[in-house]
This record gives C-alpha cells, structure tokens and sequence, in this order.
C-alpha cells in the first residue's frame, strides 16, 4: 500500500519544490524503494500546452502524449521513471473535467461546488493509479497562501484524515532569507508560512529551509519550537554546486532518514545506494576536456524555456568526461543585411537549432544552418532545427522560395503541416484552423533507422527506436528524392515509411537532424546517444580549432 508524501512551498515561489521531489524521490529509490512523483498546479490552463515559454518554461512531453510542468523533466531524469498522462494535473483540468459532467447531468441535479466537488477530483487523482509504489510524492504548484492553490491544500486535508496516519507526510519548502545588513538569517518568514499551512488544518512533518548561508543550531531550535516541529525535522537546504549535487547533500542533511522516521521506516530500511550518484557527479566535477557549443534558438532570453535540452547537453558532457559551456544565441541576430554570422559563430565547437513555434528567427537559424553545412561545424538539428536543415538543403540545391507553410503561403512547401498520422490509436486526424491545445503529434513515436547510417551506430545498431515528438508540421515527402540528390540522408522514417524523422549528411564531420525531442529521454546516469554523439564531435572539433 503506497504511502504519500505532499510537498508544498511557502514564502516566494522558485524555491526548487521540483527539485526536492525529485532529488528526495532518488533517495528513496537509493534505498530499494518503487516511487513516482506527480504535480498538481493550480493555473486554469488545462495544460501548459498553449503557453508562452517565457511565461511557464518548457512543455514537457510523456510517452503518452501529456504536455506537462517542466518539473516532470526533473522526476525522469532524476529516477529513470518515465511519467504519464495522470502524474499532472491542473486546476484547469479538474474544473473542465467537472463542469462536463455538470453539462451531462453526472451530478443528478445536485449544486456542484468547490467542496466536495473540486476536492473530491483533486483526491481522486491523488489516489488512482497507486501500482506497487512504495511512495508517492504529490507537488503542489504556487505558494502557501495563493488563492488559487487553497482547494488543493484542502484536499491534502481531507486525504491526511482520510488515509491511515502511517500514509502521509508534509514536507514544507520555505526560505530563510539572509538580511546582508543586520548579518543575519530571518526565520520570521518561515513562521509565518507554517501559520498560514497550519490555519488551513495542515501541518508539516519536515522543513526544507533554502538558505544562502549555513543554518546555525541556534535558528534551527527555533524553526522547531515556533513550527511545531522536531529540530531534526529542520533541513538546511543550502545553494548547491550543481543540481546533481542536490541528493547527497539533502541526504547529509537527514532529508530521506527524516521522512523514513516519521513513516516508522527508518529502522527496517536500507542504506541508500549512492554509487550512481557519486559517478555523476564525479563526471559533472573532473571533465578531462571542455566545448562550447551555439544554441541558436526563440527563446534563448529564459533558459527554462529549454531546460530539457540544457541538461541533455550536461549529460552529453558527463558522458565524454567533458565540460560543456553554452552559448545561447538569439537567431534573430543573424537576420539583418550586416549581421556577422561568422563572428558569433566561428568560436563553437558546434551548433544546435532546437524547436520552436512561428517564423520570428527562422531566417537566423537557417543561416546557422548554412554556416554549419560550409565550415563543416557540427549540427544538431531539434524538430524545428530539422526543418530548417531540410529548408536550407533546398534552397542550397537551387530552390531559393523553399520554406515552411507554418511561416505562410510559399511555392515550395519543404515543410507543411500533418493532418493525418497513425498512432496506436489508430488514425489521428486534424485541421489547420482547429485547437491549438493538444492537437499536435504527441508522445513516443517508433521510426525505423536505415542500416550502416551514423545514427544507426549511434543508437548501438538499433533498427528501431522510440523518441518523443511535440510538432504540428512535417518535412514534406514528395521532397525527399530531390534533397537525397543534394547531399542529405533520410536515415530515419516512421514505419509506415510517409514521416522523415532523421536527416543527415554522410560527407559531413556531424550532421543530424532529428523530428522528435530526443533531450526529453536523456539522464544524467544513461546520457542520450545522440547527444554523447554530438559531443564528442564538438570534442573532436575543439581540436581543429
């Protein structure tokens, strides 16, 4: 029988709750444990599908097709426990949900209100699906004390009195901030988000306390006696060298053997098992080599707004024993009559165009993907970046109007929009004037990888893989034979044959364009191989330089 773990955040938000499910997820798992972690967030978005990147980050992509809270990157990568349409839900989500059922008359002619109702779905979706995990760790979204969060704290509530008093715990996130002036950390804070829990009939087993500066025994004493809580219970959660670094320090701290002792497990439990931790760290800490590697993307003013692929690229690193330093670039610079595209471009070591939505940039990237094909720089085109390395090959052979009906009408659609795919549904179809919202080719995809081609080596020979895709528009097929004629490789296609899904270039140094997200399946402890590929290529391109 499961055993929960809810985790709430008080006084700012951006205090790393995604980060503490997932890390505290990993200790647990260390010590032989089966978790999964799920998210509730309290916006009215039915997904964070429709929004911006700069308003809510990235959009994480399941197996099965759920667009998710970025935190559910961090759950994967740090447990290798793939996440489902069911580990996120919103506020948006319960109360389409409900109000459906209202329009069928489900509720039999009763008023349907916040209570029972609202927190009678957030329960239900606490609850389903509990497997043989062991522990199930629940994050709620936002800040104690926001408006929008109280139906969830509420029906934290009501599962607390509900479930066995062995099947719960509260573990509240908090800052404790460090007035530079007076010299001294704050708890005051602290307390009073503890108030605001507590006021609403919940009370925390555990604070983690984010802090800048070690906690002295002194303030610890009194978090406790002012919280209601054991002083081991107080956590210092200081800033970490890297956020690979994060499961042994809270693990130091007493984090995992604090939850275990309040569920009576500490006793029969095993010492975790850090060894993987510890080569991951080891790998991120000691590179024997470094690259610097050109993100030419949309969104490159919030680095959220790509975290998956951020990572990926730490991982790519990790595995080549690397360190692997950045540079965002907004494509958009590279767009002007006198940009100088060799300038910002001839100190990489490689170059990446992830995806993307709308034509603000396209120009910048393809020409990043021109300076690329020329100087032989290694490539790694992402969704987006593929397109473009498919526009750019066109326009290369001659077909200077080639472009994306995504960008508007043209001549020569390289790449349109997908009304008809096969899933394991079966036949999915859409308009291009329907919903945005969920209407995209989503989820795991197979495609079959064309023998002796570099990403068949790369994936180990596989024939067949499965890689997550988030896009609306397709390389046009009827394309395929004339940028075949100009040099590029479909070395990757759907197994009904009708869907490129990789492109490359065999009289290249590293030239891969791919159609799904492959970052979103890589881990810090199995790097993705297309990425420890494109790596070591920039590896091997550092030595050029």
């Amino acid at each position: 029988m499961a055993r929960y773990i809810f985790i709430t955040g008080g006084v700012v938000s951006s205090l790393g709750k995604g980060l503490m499910a997932a890390s505290l997820a990993a200790l647990l798992q260390a010590r032989g444990y089966k978790v999964r972690i799920r998210k509730f967030d309290p916006y009215l978005n039915v997904d964070p599908g429709t929004m911006s990147p700069y308003q809510h980050g990235e959009v994480y992509v399941t197996d099965d097709g759920a667009e998710t809270d970025l935190d559910l990157g961090h759950y994967e990568r740090f447990t290798g426990v793939s996440a489902h349409q069911n580990d996120n839900i919103t506020s948006g989500r319960v109360y389409q949900d409900i109000i459906a059922k209202e329009r069928r008359g489900d509720y039999l002619g009763a008023t349907v209100q916040v209570i029972p109702h609202v927190t009678d779905a957030i329960k239900n979706f606490a609850l389903a699906d509990q497997g043989d995990h062991d522990f199930i760790l629940c994050e709620i979204g936002g800040t104690v004390g926001d408006i929008e969060s109280l139906p969830f704290i509420e029906a934290i509530r009501q599962l607390r009195n509900e479930l066995e008093p062995d099947r719960t715990c509260l573990v509240h996130v908090t800052l404790v901030p460090y007035i530079s002036a007076a010299g001294e950390l704050k708890t005051k804070p602290t307390q009073h988000s503890v108030r605001e829990l507590t006021s609403l009939g919940v009370q925390p087993n555990v604070l983690l306390c984010r802090c800048e500066h070690p906690l002295p025994e002194s303030e610890r004493r009194k978090i406790a006696l002012f919280c209601n809580v054991r002083r081991e219970a107080v956590i210092p959660a200081l800033d970490a060298s890297s956020i690979y670094a994060v499961p042994q320090q809270y693990h130091r701290e007493g984090l995992d053997s604090e939850v275990l002792r309040h569920f009576g497990m500490l006793g029969t439990s095993n010492l975790p098992d850090m060894s993987r931790w510890d080569d991951v760290l080891d790998r991120y800490e000691h590179p024997e080599g470094e690259v610097t590697i050109g993100v030419v993307g949309k969104y490159v003013g919030l680095p959220d707004a790509y975290k998956s692929l951020n990572e990926a690229l730490v991982h790519g690193g990790m595995a080549n024993r690397a360190k692997v330093h950045i540079r965002w670039i907004d494509a958009e610079v590279f767009e002007g009559e006198d940009a100088d595209i060799a300038a910002q471009l001839e100190p990489l070591h490689a170059i990446l165009v992830p995806g993307g939505f709308g034509d603000r940039g396209s120009e910048g990237k393809i020409a990043s993907v021109r300076f690329a094909r020329e100087r032989k720089v290694p490539f790694l085109g992402i969704c987006l970046g593929m397109q473009m390395a498919c526009i750019e090959g066109a326009r290369s052979q001659g077909v200077a109007t080639a472009s994306s009906t995504e960008f508007g009408d043209t001549d020569e659609p390289v790449v349109g929009i997908i009304t008809e795919w096969m899933s394991e549904e079966g036949l999915q179809k859409r308009s291009a004037d329907g919903d945005l919202g969920g209407t995209m080719r989503l989820g795991a995809y197979e495609a079959n990888l064309a023998e002796g081609s570099r990403v068949w080596n790369l994936y180990g020979e596989q024939d067949t893989i499965s890689e997550r895709h988030r896009h609306r528009y397709e390389v046009n097929a009827a394309y395929i034979e004339a940028l075949e004629a100009g040099g590029l490789l479909f070395s990757g296609m759907s197994p009904d044959g009708l869907l490129p899904e990789i492109v490359e270039r065999p009289d290249h140094p590293w030239f891969v364009g791919v159609q799904f997200h492959p970052e979103l399946k890589s881990r810090p402890f199995e790097p993705h191989p297309l990425f420890a590929g494109f790596v070591a290529a920039a590896l091997r391109q550092s030595r050029l330089v």
